[in-house]
């Protein structure tokens, strides 16, 4: 049986877009919104905070690191680590705050 071509095409589109989709999801003013709730008793997370734990990076110095990228900061997040608590985020959570924490690169 011979292939539509232009069905075909289609196809892979939504195919594609699937699965780019929630990486182009990431909602930085949501990340913004968890960071304030869940990670500014430990880090500056914004610009507008006075207070955070002197032993943690800020997350502007985050951002501006050699070699970050979003979804490294989002795998770090959905790892548990000693020294973070496990705040049992979800996935697009974690892709929300490293979405934010990209933008204060700039």
């Amino acid at each position: 049986m011979p292939i539509n071509l232009p069905t075909f095409v289609v196809a892979v589109s939504v195919a594609a877009t699937a699965c780019v989709g929630p990486v182009l999801a990431a909602d930085a003013r949501q990340g913004e919104a968890l960071a304030k709730r869940w990670c500014a008793t430990c880090h500056i997370v914004a610009s507008d905070q006075t207070s955070g734990n002197a032993a943690t990076p800020t997350f502007a110095s985050i951002a501006k690191r050699p070699g970050f990228t979003p979804a490294a900061v989002a795998n770090f997040l959905r790892d548990p680590h000693p020294k973070m608590p496990d705040m049992a985020l979800s996935r697009a959570e974690t892709d929300d705050i490293a979405a934010y924490i990209a933008i204060l690169a700039k």
